[in-house]
């Protein structure tokens, strides 16, 4: 698979911001009280993360290290502002709903975590299709949450009524309680069906929960915790250490193999 689709595939299913690696909590639980309210969050969040991702990238060798947060911080803020006022302009019922986390975005852990694992280190466009990826994956969790909670708090979906007249809708989904128990039960449901693949020899490594730390058997080649040593050509420093011991150990002896070599 090529890079950039392998970006896009880890962040809406492998590593998943809200199933997989249960990050930007808050606004998964306040604001899917509905399918639509779960989508505008998590598509203005994709926006705010691919662009943000993009400029990380492209002045990762011009901010200094020691003030990278910092700069991180201003570089989201930007972008969400703007993403907050086209909201406010074009889509106020969306802007109303959302209300005070648009500008929560900025501390939002998943572009925070992205900008320093990934964007930081890697080139413009395997960036940009991470924080496309990353954004999906929020969207497609956040509308999955609100449209449980909307069908059985309402009986609707996107505002159509879906359900028989007859149905009485269960008020409490739609409440701060109905996000924990919907959240909970599709994390149940996504881990019964990994574990119930594994049991049947299926490959099921494309749903997991977070880093194995198995970097000799790992397909994610962005990852921020494969480490190089550029100057031995060494193996991944956390596959080194797994199989010698102490990474000191493990990259003289790379070193000293391939002088011998």
């Amino acid at each position: 698979m090529n890079r950039a689709g392998e970006r896009l595939v880890n962040g809406i299913i492998k590593e998943n911001p809200t199933f997989v690696l249960t990050l930007g909590m808050c606004p998964t639980l306040a604001v899917t009280t509905s399918a639509i309210n779960g989508l505008g969050m998590g598509l203005t969040t994709m926006v705010v993360l691919a662009l943000s991702n993009v400029f990380i990238s492209l002045l990762r060798h011009v901010i200094p290290d020691k003030v990278r947060i910092p700069a991180f911080i201003v570089i989201i803020a930007s972008f969400v502002t703007v993403a907050q006022l086209l909201l406010q302009g074009f889509i106020p019922f969306l802007y109303d709903a959302l209300g005070i986390y648009i500008p929560l975005i900025v501390v939002n852990c998943i572009i925070l975590g992205r900008a320093e694992a990934y964007a930081y280190k890697n080139p413009v466009i395997p960036s940009l299709f991470d924080g496309i990826g990353m954004g999906l994956g929020f969207s497609v969790a956040l509308t999955c949450i609100g449209a449980v909670r909307e069908l059985l708090g309402a009986g609707e979906i996107f505002g159509v009524r879906v359900m028989p007249e007859s149905y009485v809708p269960v008020s409490i989904f739609i409440m701060a309680p109905g996000a924990f128990f919907v959240l909970a039960l599709l994390t149940a449901i996504q881990n019964k069906v990994k574990i119930s693949g594994e049991r049947r020899g299926r490959d099921m490594s494309r749903i997991q929960s977070g880093c194995s730390s198995d970097c000799l058997n790992c397909a994610d080649t962005g990852c921020a915790r494969r480490l190089y040593d550029d100057r031995a050509g060494s193996a991944p420093a956390a596959w080194a250490e797994q199989k010698t011991g102490p990474k000191e150990i493990a990259i003289e002896e790379i070193k000293e193999g391939k002088d011998n070599g």
